[in-house]
């Protein structure tokens, strides 16, 4: 394994590499556009007035959005001020809505995908009758993101990222027919090594393995050299969005799901990536701490959903899945817990903010208290209305973050 590591430090270094190459080369195309623009002197007045037309339309177009102020104002002080750079910014990342094409391919996805998933509507019921303020929320999700609530299915909650990653590997072990795996950030190094290892196993045993990373985030970690490697063992694998020395509507669309899905019975999910430092492996922030769940039972099938989702919405169509039936069906599972669980996704080719709803909800009807621990405190006005609202009527309202954080600039 030490042959292996030394190429995944090689692997991180061509990785940081490629994005300082992709970021000069974007940087130079912007300040090419410019310069084109601001030395067509003849044209001046014409430039000036359909820059001035277009960002009106703009300006008045995020007003009219349903986007947060905490996301509209920044675009249009930049707009006012800067207003060819900041069209030509907005129209390239702002819109965060991906091209008419990724539309129409996620909407042909999901037309054949969420039909799959139970009718819940049995459980829907219950879980009003029991917990009405739940179920008002499960309805929210349901009817916006179309992904059910269930019951038969054991839940059990990892207090340390390394509890999560041994019980993973411990399931990952007793696949038989397929296993899913889909992450913000992989890191070729120890961690994943472990994982590696267990499923070129299972591909030698016949399991069909499929992994799914976001460019971006793993691209100080490894780089396109890896897909390689992964097909050459047998695991299929594919890149979400990757990050490319070119201007792209679609760049600030990024994949933070955290999902492995085993033969659609097990699923994890949680707050972990697959790289070290989520593991305690390695130390570059002092002690991390992160947490993950494991599911067993019905509601697997929503985060088999998802990620067959993204897998196929990547690709091209003759590469994609003719058949959802192998990888969705019902089999007998009798669950020893009794609650409620509503696995839930959600998409960049609309304008709901489901998660950020959700917790806006949880917050608004809490009347004890909110406790929350994330890696990274960026929310909306919004958000910090419901928060400060949710103090002054008396709720214990509680924010833990890092101490020591890996990202600077987002503490300063």
């Amino acid at each position: 394994m030490k042959q292996d590591t030394l190429e995944g430090k090689a692997k991180t270094k061509n990785g940081v590499k490629r994005l300082c190459f992709s970021i000069i080369c974007i940087l130079l195309e912007v300040i090419f556009i410019i310069t084109i623009v601001t030395r067509l002197n003849e044209y001046a007045e014409i430039i000036n007035l359909f820059t001035r037309i277009l960002s009106g339309i703009l300006v008045l177009g995020l007003y009219a959005s349903n986007k947060t102020s905490s996301m509209k104002m920044p675009w249009v002080i930049l707009i006012l001020i800067f207003p060819i750079m900041g069209v030509g910014l907005y129209l390239l990342i702002g819109l965060n809505g991906g091209t008419h094409k990724m539309r129409e391919r996620y909407a042909e996805i999901d037309s054949k995908l969420l039909p799959m998933l139970p009718d819940s509507q049995e459980c829907l019921s219950r879980i009003k009758e029991t917990i009405p303020k739940a179920g008002n929320i499960a309805s929210y999700i349901q009817r916006n993101s179309q992904y059910p609530i269930y019951q038969n299915t054991d839940i059990v909650y990892f207090d340390e990222a390394v509890k999560g990653l041994e019980a993973q590997l411990k399931d990952l072990e007793k696949a038989q027919k397929f296993i899913f795996m889909e992450y913000h950030a992989i890191e070729d190094a120890e961690a994943w090594h472990k994982i590696q290892d267990v499923l070129e196993e299972r591909v030698k045993a016949g399991v069909e393995v499929r992994v799914f990373y976001d460019d971006m985030g793993s691209i100080g970690f490894i780089n396109t050299d890896f897909v390689k490697k992964m097909e050459a063992i047998g695991i299929h694998c594919r890149v979400f969005n990757p990050f490319m020395p070119g201007l792209n509507l679609f760049l600030n669309n990024r994949d933070h799901r955290k999902i492995t899905v085993i033969d659609g019975k097990v699923g994890f999910t949680g707050g972990y990536n697959l790289a070290n430092e989520y593991f305690n492996y390695t130390h570059p922030y002092g002690q991390w701490k992160d947490t993950g769940i494991r599911l067993e039972g019905d509601a697997v099938q929503s985060l088999t959903v998802t990620f067959l989702e993204m897998w196929n919405a990547v690709s091209d169509k003759a590469a994609n899945d003719s058949d959802f039936s192998k990888y969705l069906f019902h089999y007998d599972y009798a669950a020893q817990q009794t609650g409620f669980v509503q696995p839930y996704a959600d998409s960049p080719m609309d304008n709901e903010q489901v998660g950020e709803e959700v917790y806006i909800s949880m917050i608004n009807k809490a009347e004890k208290y909110c406790w929350f621990m994330t890696p990274y405190l960026i929310i909306t006005d919004e958000m910090t209305h419901a928060l400060c609202l949710a103090a002054k009527r008396g709720v214990d309202v509680r924010i833990i973050t890092p101490g020591i954080p890996d990202k600077k600039f987002i503490y300063n």
